[in-house]
């Protein structure tokens, strides 16, 4: 019946209640029903359309990283709810609250081997371990999105929500009957306040004040609780490192900021864990085990939210379970101050950075990719956002790219899926359209699906206060992390046909958009086309041909048990000498 509110414009309104004004996604008939009461809802909340339903998952997790809210994202049943599934995994394994909101055939063609009928519970079962419901009768509706909101934010974690077609455009109930079987919710989550007990700080601060050569790993539990975090430090005289995720919530440009951890880390963060007798662990589950201190070398702090983590990748002495900043907060005044051995980690810091400045000269054929991306710290904007893809990029990002304080940078990190970097950048810049944007991405991360939510980014620009939108593609023709790894781990030389790309004419192509297209293939051109991207009144892709042969040398000691590897790969191929001469030298460097 004309103007009768459907159970569809019901989840619309709540979706408004939980401050949800934006959320991403692909139509089809099985979601008809809620594109209806978006549509009559008036673009609050707004509909992002992606290219593709991966896409549009990938920017609802981007949403949730950059915001610190919630993301939400919906799709049709059968063929787009199976492409929802990478993202949301994503949001799973970065521990991020996404919502996912997927349509269902009819409830009366359930069972029938319907078209694009698909058991959804049981497909969303291990995603959506903590939260997957189909709504089932109108009653249920109101009840079951409040579940999954609150379910995704309390866990940190992804939530699904299955509408039948039947059950969106259903009647709404003007209010829930007080009766048995019906639950009535409200909109209604607030954090804890979680700090560990005095007698647990106390024996955190026993092993801490203990220890001579400190070490901090911080991820991204960190955040909000970067000056905490720096106190901290600071009292203890230590050297500290951060996790992929933990990078944008810690001040780089400090000096004993050892950068990132693991294997795509830093030369100084090798050092900082191999030496350190004891470690104080911050908001932080990364998975490079290899690299933390050697079992028995250290005594261990560590400090999560979530007590699942303890423990989990080294053999804690103390594990408390709090929140950062209170914790840290809490635990500051028991410790003593001293130096430690802060002089010793000023000096490997600036020896890392006299070397990886030095590598980023090294000569290429016909660019080194560290270059490209390290030149780009200098010119960066205070306000600006950053998205990194995954792959080879993600090495000179860990390794150069130096974040001013407070500028954001994600990245999907413990899933590490390729052609994440376009999705997280327009979701970071739907959020905050007057702050520049750039986005760090690799050729087969553009081919994957960069190079189709380009389409989306000039759909868009033309909205955005501020129109500054750089991609920077590095151009190499190559899966060059995967090639890497092919030599390293298996000692397997470089198999052409799964690694070579196809060429691709990226800025000719951001030109036919109606974007900038910027190409570069020298080193004395690199300045000046960050600064031209940087200023541009448009979207820019800036393509940059790289050499696919620099290495990605893990850094030592862990890396040095890697070299033989590498070099048995490099031996069996004909044109493996310039990578071989490339990786000598740089082991040469970390020894």
């Amino acid at each position: 019946m004309a103007g009768q509110r459907l159970v569809a414009d019901l989840v619309v309104d709540r979706l408004r209640d939980w401050g949800v004004h934006r959320l991403f996604g692909y139509s089809g008939d099985g979601i008809n029903g809620f594109m209806g009461a978006l549509r009559r809802a008036g673009g609050d909340p707004e509909f992002v359309q992606a290219r593709h339903e991966e896409n549009a998952a990938l920017m609802a997790v981007g949403h949730a990283k950059y915001t610190g809210g919630i993301g939400v994202v919906t799709s049709t049943q059968g063929p787009g709810a199976v492409h929802l599934l990478n993202g949301l995994y994503d949001a799973k394994l970065d521990h991020q609250p996404v919502v996912a909101i997927v349509g269902q055939q009819p409830t009366t063609a359930l069972g029938a081997e319907y078209q694009q009928e698909i058991d959804l519970t049981s497909l969303f079962k291990d995603v959506a371990a903590q939260y997957v419901q189909a709504v089932l009768a109108p009653e249920q509706a109101q009840m079951v999105l409040d579940r999954a909101f609150r379910t995704a934010l309390a866990t940190r974690s992804p939530c699904v929500v299955i509408l039948p077609h039947d059950v969106q455009v259903a009647p709404a109930p003007d209010a829930l009957p007080h009766e048995h079987g019906v639950v009535p919710t409200s909109v209604q989550w607030r954090p804890p306040r979680v700090v560990p007990h005095d007698v647990d700080l106390a024996a955190a601060a026993e092993v801490l004040d203990a220890g001579e050569r400190v070490a901090l790993l911080v991820g991204q539990g960190a955040r909000g609780a970067g000056g905490q975090v720096r106190a901290v430090a600071e009292r203890l005289g230590a050297g500290v490192t951060t996790s992929l995720l933990g990078k944008p919530f810690w001040d780089e440009t400090l000096p004993t900021s050892c950068g990132v951890m693991g294997h795509l880390g830093t030369t100084a963060s090798g050092w900082l864990l191999d030496q350190c007798d004891t470690l104080l662990i911050v908001g932080s589950n990364d998975p490079w085990t290899e690299f933390y201190p050697a079992p028995g070398q250290a005594r261990a702090v560590q400090v999560d939210i979530d007590g699942r983590h303890l423990g989990n990748r080294y053999p804690v002495e103390v594990g408390l379970v709090g929140d950062a900043a209170e914790t840290l907060g809490a635990l500051l005044p028991r410790l003593r101050p001293r130096d430690g051995w802060r002089a010793d980690v000023e000096d490997r810091v600036r020896e890392w950075h006299d070397l990886a400045e030095r590598r980023a000269g090294t000569a290429a054929r016909p660019l080194s990719p560290e270059r490209v991306v390290r030149a780009l710290s200098p010119c960066l904007p205070a306000d600006a956002q950053v998205s990194v893809d995954v792959g080879s990029v993600v090495y000179w990002y860990a390794r150069h790219l130096t974040l001013p304080p407070g500028v954001p940078a994600h990245l999907s990190s413990t899933l590490a899926s390729m052609g994440s970097g376009l999705p997280y950048g327009l979701a970071a810049k739907l959020h905050a359209p007057d702050r520049p944007l750039v986005a760090l991405v690799g050729d087969g991360a553009m081919q994957m699906n960069g190079i189709s939510e380009l389409v989306t980014v000039a759909h868009c620009w033309r909205e955005w206060a501020d129109p500054r939108f750089v991609v920077l593609v590095l151009h190499n023709q190559e899966l060059a992390e995967v090639t890497w790894e092919q030599r390293e781990t298996e000692g397997d030389p470089r198999f052409a046909a799964s690694q070579a790309l196809p060429e691709f004419p990226y800025a000719a192509y951001a030109d036919l958009l109606g974007l900038t297209g910027i190409r570069i293939s020298s080193p004395d051109e690199v300045d000046a086309a960050w600064d031209r991207a940087l200023a541009a009144d448009r979207p820019v892709v800036l393509e940059a041909v790289v050499d696919p042969d620099v290495p990605l040398l893990p850094p030592f000691p862990a890396g040095r048990e890697k070299l033989d590897s590498f070099r048995r790969g490099l031996d069996q191929e004909e044109t493996g000498g310039h990578a071989r001469e490339l990786l000598d030298e740089q082991a040469g460097q970390e020894e």
